[in-house]
């Protein structure tokens, strides 16, 4: 079986599916403690890489995504599948599972 070689430039998300980079999470607490790995919640921030075409409409088109390629988001919890590409983290969402731009 051949490798394929995946890199984050021929991620070409369907759809109105999101490709988004996750933020690092905090490594301690605001009163200076030191959080270790099992104490860390998952992150919920991170920044579009790619974003779909749309969700197709009824009669064919697609519908415009809210988001573009740059927004920092921050999306459900346990939303989308998690991917990791060269060291980095990523998950792969629907556009209705981002819950805000931030700015």
């Amino acid at each position: 079986m051949a490798a394929i070689t995946i890199n984050v430039s021929t991620v070409k998300p369907l759809g109105d599916r999101v490709f988004v980079k996750i933020s690092a999470s905090e490594e301690k607490t605001a009163g200076g403690l030191f959080l270790p790995d099992s104490a860390k919640e998952k992150p919920q921030l991170g920044e579009v890489v790619a974003v779909g075409p749309g969700k197709r409409n009824d009669d064919g088109s697609h519908s415009t995504p809210e988001v573009k390629v740059g927004d920092k988001v921050l999306y459900s919890k346990y939303a989308g599948t998690d991917i990791k590409l060269g060291g980095d983290d990523y998950v792969l969402l629907s556009e209705k599972d981002i819950l805000a731009s931030v700015a």
